[in-house]
């Protein structure tokens, strides 16, 4: 159960991050269950929360969640979704800047409460997948032109592309007719998945095109795209690919042993 429980507060600690919006959260649910009156405030909004909250710590809990939705657990700190925690934090915010009555120390009040929610996080911009938007789908140009010239004619079947990882987050935004052999779940250090084409094009320093090759086909990509900077021990074209295109830094890989099965 010890074994459980810490597997708990570990999940609970990455989705905490820095832990200051938790504990504001905690905060303003214990506030409404001391001073809200309405009932079925107090219990939706302060006694409700801090039970998830609480229960989600429960090995119990974890052993139901495993038996009844998802056997690897992975997925069990969606429980914590449950939680309102900006509705409660906002809720109790506002109750408390109305309790103080004059409008001068109420200003004050709401200025310090916005400052103090806006210092426990990060801003957004400093993020390495936010960037100005280039067009109207807010995705990189680069990514529109890769899947533009690989996707797959009207009515014919859909292809399969390994993308750098930079990549898979936008490719399944612009076009759902390409598939790719990983996803976003592989650029996730925490789940720690096992993909044998990301094993091999994105974790070594120097790409073995043998074995990227093996990897690939093997899943059936039709296409390899791969960052003119980015270190092989050989040329791909030596095993039968075409360089179909260069985009940006980016560089279309053909594999015609695919395409033409």
């Amino acid at each position: 159960m010890y074994g459980i429980f810490m597997e708990c507060w570990v999940a609970l600690k990455l989705y905490g991050g820095n832990w200051a919006l938790l504990l504001i959260f905690l905060a303003a649910a214990l506030y409404l269950v001391i001073k809200e009156e309405n009932i079925k405030k107090k219990i939706m909004l302060g006694v409700i929360p801090i039970l998830i909250l609480a229960g989600f710590l429960v090995p119990v809990t974890k052993i139901v969640y495993v038996a009844v939705v998802n056997k690897d657990g992975d997925t069990y700190y969606r429980v914590l979704w449950l939680i309102p925690m900006y509705v409660v934090i906002g809720y109790a915010a506002c109750k408390l800047i109305v309790s103080f009555g004059k409008k001068a120390v109420a200003r004050i009040a709401l200025v310090v409460i916005l400052a103090l929610i806006a210092c426990t996080g990060s801003l957004v911009y400093l993020n390495q997948y936010v960037s100005v938007a280039e067009n109207l789908y807010h995705i990189p140009n680069d990514v529109i032109e890769i899947c533009d010239r690989i996707k797959p004619d009207e009515g014919q079947p859909r292809v399969r592309a390994a993308f750098p990882s930079d990549l898979v987050h936008f490719v399944r935004q612009y076009d759902t007719n390409i598939l790719m052999p990983y996803g976003r779940e592989m650029v996730v250090p925490q789940w720690d998945y096992y993909n044998p084409v990301y094993e091999v094009m994105e974790k070594p320093e120097t790409i073995d095109a043998e074995e990227l090759l093996k990897a690939t086909r093997e899943t059936k990509c039709s296409y390899i795209i791969l960052a003119n900077d980015r270190k092989i021990d050989k040329d791909l074209t030596e095993f039968g690919l075409k360089v179909l295109d260069t985009v940006g830094k980016y560089i279309i890989y053909a594999d015609s042993e695919i395409l033409e099965n």
